[in-house]
């Protein structure tokens, strides 16, 4: 019995940091290794024009977007690993998911506005429509799992709208609808001022996963924390010991009680030290495996290029079955 396809994608926009490998990157590992899926995971290249980009850095940015897959555990023999606009397949459907999504829905993205208030001078039509093509992406490779994080949520509940939609319009059964896998963590916040989400906008507070140890070390020490002196895990009354918290929690494997009592009576500059050898040691194989591999761009892209090919076989096939139900084939 084939496994049920899970598909997921990250922008390349720079350097993958903390939030990211949390809140997706680790995700996608542990759901190849459970060896219940048949795992896509894309870069998606197309998604990430929405924001104000350097054409000279964008395929430097996917490049090393693939690299991050591969170092950290993504394994080309038992996932697919392709580029979002080489099966640009995904397009097409966009367009067609645009012909029968109601503007009111799209309107009531959450998303949209929080991106368009980053952005203010960069509100494009793409920001807006963007729920459309994640859900061409899922819709079209009939996935049954999406692993996402709770921003995402909407837009997931949009994409099974339209497939049940578009099902009793005209499909049938054709349209799988999806089901969110959510990841357990929550999103990280900066490290100089944890009101706010950890970004690569804020280089001061945000941890990238190729950090040497050394830049750890200073990032973390200069993490804020609270005038009090108790570690406890408390993120509204002591949100920057809380997020030093769950970073530890989430790369010791110890449960966050365990952590509070392995740090009771310890000094904020014992935790700082702690958190900061333990992020050093857990991601040590992961930049030795980038650096190696960042070496090998032509096998880099041959890999890309092979799944290019798997996976515009797999797009084609579902596009003309669409198609032919919407007949718009002769």
């Amino acid at each position: 019995m084939a496994k049920p396809i899970l598909i997921s994608g990250i922008q390349p926009t720079g350097r993958l940091h903390l939030g990211n490998y949390l809140g997706a990157l680790k995700n996608f590992v542990e759901l190849q290794n459970s060896g219940k899926y048949q795992c896509y995971f894309f870069i998606a290249d197309y998604h990430s024009l929405t924001e104000d980009f350097n054409p000279q850095e964008k395929s430097k940015q996917i490049f090393d977007l693939a690299v991050d897959y591969l170092a950290a555990g993504i394994n080309p023999k038992k996932s697919i690993i392709f580029t979002q606009s080489q099966a640009p397949q995904s397009t097409e459907l966009a367009w067609i998911l645009n012909t029968q999504a109601p503007f009111g829905e799209l309107r009531r993205m959450t998303q949209f506005k929080e991106k368009s208030e980053g952005q203010q001078e960069n509100i494009n039509v793409g920001l807006f429509t963007y729920p459309l093509l994640m859900a061409a992406d899922i819709i079209l490779y009939d996935a049954q799992f999406v692993p996402v994080g709770e921003d995402q949520l909407q837009h997931l509940e949009l994409t099974r709208t339209l497939a049940r939609k578009l099902n009793n319009k005209f499909f049938g059964r054709m349209f799988i609808e999806p089901k969110p896998i959510l990841t357990a963590t929550p999103r990280l916040m900066s490290l100089d001022d944890p009101a706010k989400k950890m970004s690569k906008s804020r280089p001061a507070g945000c941890l990238f996963l190729d950090d040497t140890p050394d830049i750890i070390e200073q990032k973390i020490k200069r993490a804020v924390t609270d005038s009090g002196s108790e570690i406890k895990y408390d993120p509204i009354n002591k949100a920057g010991v809380s997020n030093l918290l769950r970073i530890y929690s989430d790369l010791s494997g110890k449960s966050i009680s365990q952590a509070e009592k392995q740090f009771s009576g310890k000094s904020y500059s014992q935790l700082k030290e702690s958190v900061a050898k333990t992020i050093s040691d857990y991601f040590k194989l992961f930049r030795n495996k980038k650096a190696t591999l960042s070496k090998k761009p032509a096998a880099i892209k041959k890999m890309l290029s092979a799944n290019a090919l798997k996976i515009q076989k797999i797009a084609d096939k579902k596009l003309i079955e669409i198609k032919t139900r919407l007949g718009l084939s002769l």
